[in-house]
């Protein structure tokens, strides 16, 4: 089957425009019947989702299924326009979700946003587009992930984005906005720029951060992540909206006959080969409901089924799994055929196959609990639950990490400053900015977006960094953890705290966010937390939402970053360039002691919706779920793409690196395309050595020669971990003027060796 499919890839793609037109004769309706079965099948449609399914689809040859829970927005103005921010979270596109209560802090339950949405949490977020540092990747590859390093990530980040700078030479001055375009990309599909229109509080506040000690970073996007910085958007720069993963990955190629996607239907199962799939739930856990969304109301925890007596329900070891098949990911290697699917709880079940893979990407929550209800997860936790054990992972839904923030309020009381609020408290003027956004793409309303920030490193804050660090070091690893952890956990996360110790040090390394709203709140949130939370199934009812425990602050080297970084808003307020604004300083308040201070923090911590880590990109040994190439360890073609797989949270806001890590997925799905075609020709390459003269004929508009040829440096690290561009770039001029004559064949197996190693 594959080699009809490459042939036809590369005979189509030599094809004349007009002769492909005709070929391609109509879209394909959103929603529209299902095929019998899909070479890929994608659980969840967010930012991952879209990606990897757009790009997969690329291939004519290939079909793609994409399923998603939610709906499709209807372009509302609440999602489109950047003054709306925020509004539409709780709202119909969000699963509202809730944490389980927090008895590290006061006990309550928090609300815990995801998108629920054709387009995920791009529907959904506060738009900010930023990377992280280069020490953030680096350390993923030094925890056993050859090729996510920074220059490995980099191409991705580049390849997603098409980057304008700032309208501006006077405002890119006066807001200390500059740019490399080394590291931008260009022709990329999401819209990435700046509003047109700026508070000038923003500068007030880098000014009192230069003032104190912080640099102002040149690019936030150039990997030297510590400092202030105003970071870009996804907002189109010719309209002023939202550009959203939905609007980019999606919308501009609803034609591709290829390219399914259905919206409404929640997959309840992955389908395992040799595993019972037949099971049902009996008896869903009380307080269930039809649409797999969590209950309102986050101070209670009704529909939850967990008690209040702890943040992490007890296990039920009371009942018995159903054929018992618990493999070692290490030695098994477990073939996924599908998934199980339905409108909702009550809607009969449907499965469809998937011949080549499937690929999760519904989210860090969402995935690990699918994985779960599937069968491949801690084995104590299915068996409490009756499910089918098909694979021992002890890594699924545990390492969940998130960016937690407290908020505060210091309003700024100096009138002559334009606030944000006036939008919200004086109606002539918010009217006279919706004329503005409307007739001019201009003014106020195109600034919803809090982007003026700063990532700061500890030492350059705080005279204590020195007494933190030491007890950082000093920690047992399994001191703040959650007890009856898996050996390997412990490992892993053993690794990471060393990287978390040495980076908490570094004066280049951002340890926690201000959030800055340019109407007195400074929220800070810690961007390298040291705690780590669980998300796990509380029933074997796919309908029921996971019990979520980030267990924020559990370790106190996170709860003392937040207090240094609290104690240091004050110094920002009194320098010289923020006394004009007048801020009064309500929470906390000027005189509140460290007492006072952890009693802000104990009621005001809230999540940054950036859970992390549940299905970790880790070795077998650490804890982890899956390989460098995003491979569920002891299953050949499962795989997970969303921020559950990152093995540490990085310090940004995390669309930009979702987006990027599931460009990387593509690459890595097609290079080992790339190497079963070599393999093929290797053996038998008479009847390949005419693809491969189309593929170097037309380097320059063939899919797989553009990648042999321009990406091979990416492969290489992604392969080896080094980059032998230059040799590999002899062989392939070598091949090209060689095809005509007897060599040709001998050269392109010596090629074939040479990459397949």
């Amino acid at each position: 089957m594959y080699r009809s499919r490459l042939a036809l890839t590369v005979f189509a793609t030599c094809l004349p425009l007009s002769t492909l037109a005709l070929l391609h004769l109509h879209g394909r309706d959103l929603n529209a019947p299902l095929l019998d079965s899909y070479d890929y099948i994608v659980v969840g449609c967010g930012i991952s989702g879209l990606v990897v399914t757009n790009r997969l689809s690329e291939d004519p040859s290939v079909n793609v299924l994409c399923i998603e829970a939610g709906d499709p927005d209807r372009y509302e103005p609440i999602i489109q326009d950047p003054v709306y921010v925020g509004a539409d979270i709780g709202g119909i596109y969000d699963w509202d979700l809730s944490t389980t209560p927090q008895t590290q802090l006061d006990g309550a339950a928090r609300p815990m946003p995801q998108g629920k949405v054709l387009g995920g949490g791009s529907i959904l977020n506060a738009m900010c587009w930023n990377r992280g540092g280069q020490d953030d990747y680096n350390a993923w590859a030094a925890l056993g992930n050859p090729g996510w390093d920074w220059e490995g990530m980099l191409p991705y980040f580049i390849k997603s984005e098409t980057y304008t700078p700032v309208y501006s030479a006077d405002i890119a001055r006066e807001y200390s906005i500059n740019y490399n375009p080394l590291v931008h990309g260009f022709n990329g599909p999401v819209q990435v720029s700046y509003p047109r229109y700026f508070y000038p509080q923003s500068t007030n506040l880098f000014a009192a951060l230069n003032y104190l000690g912080v640099p102002t970073q040149f690019d936030p996007n150039d990997g030297s992540s510590a400092g202030a910085a105003f970071v870009p958007t996804d907002l189109d720069p010719n309209n002023q909206t939202r550009s959203d993963a939905r609007r980019t990955y999606f919308d501009p190629y609803i034609s591709r006959p290829n390219f399914h996607v259905i919206t409404g239907q929640h997959v309840t199962r992955i389908l395992i080969e040799g595993v019972d799939s037949s099971y049902e739930v009996s008896n869903p856990t009380p307080g269930g409901n039809e649409d797999g969304n969590g209950m309102n109301g986050v101070t209670s925890n009704n529909g939850f089924g967990f008690g209040p007596g702890g943040s992490t329900p007890a296990l039920d070891n009371t009942t018995t799994a159903r054929l018992l098949r618990r493999q070692s990911p290490s030695t098994s290697n477990l073939r996924i055929t599908g998934v199980e699917f339905a409108a909702s709880a009550s809607d009969a079940r449907r499965t469809i196959t998937a011949t080549r893979e499937v690929i999760v990407a519904a989210g860090s929550l969402h995935s690990a609990q699918l994985l779960q209800l599937s069968g491949i997860g801690p084995s104590s936790l299915l068996r409490s639950y009756g499910i089918p054990i098909a694979l021992d992972l002890p890594g699924v839904g545990n390492n969940l990490q998130d960016h937690c923030l407290v908020g505060t309020f210091y309003p700024y009381n100096n009138a002559s400053y334009p606030s944000p609020t006036d939008l919200t408290t004086n109606a002539t003027y918010n009217a006279l900015a919706e004329m503005e956004y409307n007739n001019f793409k201009s003014g106020p309303w195109t600034a919803g977006s809090p982007n003026a920030l700063a990532f700061n490193p500890l030492p350059l804050i705080s005279n204590n960094s020195a007494r933190i660090l030491g007890a950082a070091n000093d920690q047992d690893p399994t001191q703040y953890l959650a007890g009856g952890l898996d050996p390997t956990l412990i490992a892993g996360y053993t690794l990471q705290k060393q990287s978390l110790v040495r980076r908490l040090a570094e004066t280049n390394v951002a340890s926690y966010e201000i959030i800055n709203n340019n109407a007195g709140s400074l929220t800070v949130a810690v961007m390298h937390p040291f705690s780590r939370g669980q998300c796990y199934i509380h029933s074997a009812d796919p309908f029921e939402p996971p019990s979520i425990d980030p267990r924020w602050l559990t370790n106190p080297v996170d709860r003392q970053v937040l207090i240094e970084a609290l104690l240091f808003n004050r110094q920002i307020l009194a320098t010289p360039a923020m006394l004009p604004l007048q801020a009064a300083q309500f929470v906390p308040t000027v005189d509140a002691d460290e007492d006072g201070i952890n009693a802000i923090i104990n009621t005001g911590i809230r999540t940054e919706f950036h859970p992390s880590g549940t299905c970790a990109m880790l070795p077998l040994e650490q804890g982890g779920v899956v390989d460098p190439h995003l491979r569920v360890h002891g299953a050949q073609n499962l795989r997970v793409v969303d921020a559950g797989i990152f093995p540490m949270i990085p310090a940004a806001h995390l669309q930009a690196v979702v987006y990027a890590v599931a460009e990387k997925l593509h690459g890595r799905i097609e290079w080992v395309s790339i190497c079963h075609f070599l393999r093929e020709f290797y053996n038998k390459p008479a009847n390949y050595i005419k693809y491969f003269r189309g593929f170097v004929d037309v380097t320059s508009h063939v899919k797989f020669g553009f990648h042999l040829y321009h990406n091979y440096s990416i492969f290489a690290v992604q392969r080896d971990g080094i980059v032998n561009g230059i040799y590999y770039h002899n062989y392939f001029c070598r091949i090209r003027h060689c095809l005509s004559n007897a060599e040709s064949e001998l050269c392109l197996k010596h090629l074939a060796n040479w990459i397949i190693g």
